[in-house]
């Protein structure tokens, strides 16, 4: 197994469980404690993690963006609930934008029984999932690769964006918080989902309970911006009145319309 896989495997063993054991680690890749250490000392200055005695403990507050590898393999259920909620908001004919986010390519995964649908993203991994898909205008926004990422960014990412107007823009955030609105690690993920939600009629945001009541690095928008917001479990009373006095729809698994 290469370092980069072992890293890998262990930073999405943290964010499952949130701490780990150099001895445990040590026995389930076969490798002696003093490399699970480098391991673990490489991702605590990246600010992944936080090394402590015997082990390390996530760093939920970093702002650091988590390899894409990573990202598709975290809350999982989670993700695929809102997929479906998000396929079923799509309707044939439809033109949509995509963001590079791992909760994308579930949403992706789920609409490929749609027609003639015209998608335009900056995610690689979207448009290797949808290229096997019959009948649909597939649009790159081209652009520079961000590493890690599997994603287009950049200013030339941003005028293709720019020229386009759809149905639906589908972004993802690292945070929501009710008085400083969505937020992301990165800042040039955040200038892509701006300008998705700018050319789009309806604007919806999916993101999965872990990420309320927190503030990542660059802000994207207003909740108020927004048309729809998706998640995965029933929000809090205080964040309906939130979404209520912002005038935007908030969908969940069980919700009834």
């Amino acid at each position: 197994m290469l370092a980069i896989e072992r890293k890998n495997l262990i930073l999405a063993k943290l964010q499952k469980e949130n701490k780990v054991v150099v001895s445990e680690l040590s026995q389930l890749f076969d490798v002696s404690e003093e490399t699970i250490r480098r391991d673990l000392e490489k991702l605590d200055k990246e600010g992944l993690a936080i090394k402590t005695y015997g082990g390390a403990v996530l760093n939920e507050n970093n702002n650091a963006e988590l390899p894409f590898t990573v990202r598709e393999n975290t809350n999982v259920s989670q993700k695929q609930r809102i997929a479906e909620i998000v396929a079923g908001l799509i309707k044939d004919d439809s033109t949509i934008m995509l963001d590079a986010s791992s909760t994308a390519l579930f949403v992706a995964r789920n609409i490929k029984h749609k027609k003639n649908i015209t998608l335009i993203t900056n995610s690689i991994e979207i448009l290797v999932e949808l290229a096997d898909v019959s009948g649909w205008n597939m649009l790159s926004t081209g652009g520079t690769v961000k590493e890690g990422s599997l994603a287009l960014v950049g200013h030339q990412a941003e005028k293709m964006l720019s020229s386009y107007h759809v149905d639906i823009a589908i972004v993802s955030s690292k945070g929501i918080d009710s008085i400083e609105g969505f937020s992301d690690s990165s800042e040039t993920h955040s200038e892509i989902k701006k300008k998705m939600l700018d050319c789009a009629f309806k604007k919806i945001l999916v993101v999965d309970s872990s990420k309320f009541d927190r503030i990542s690095f660059k802000k994207i928008g207003e909740i108020s911006e927004l048309t729809t917001i998706v998640t995965d479990c029933e929000p809090s009373d205080r964040w309906k009145k939130v979404f209520d006095s912002a005038k935007v729809e908030y969908l969940y698994p069980g919700k009834q319309e």
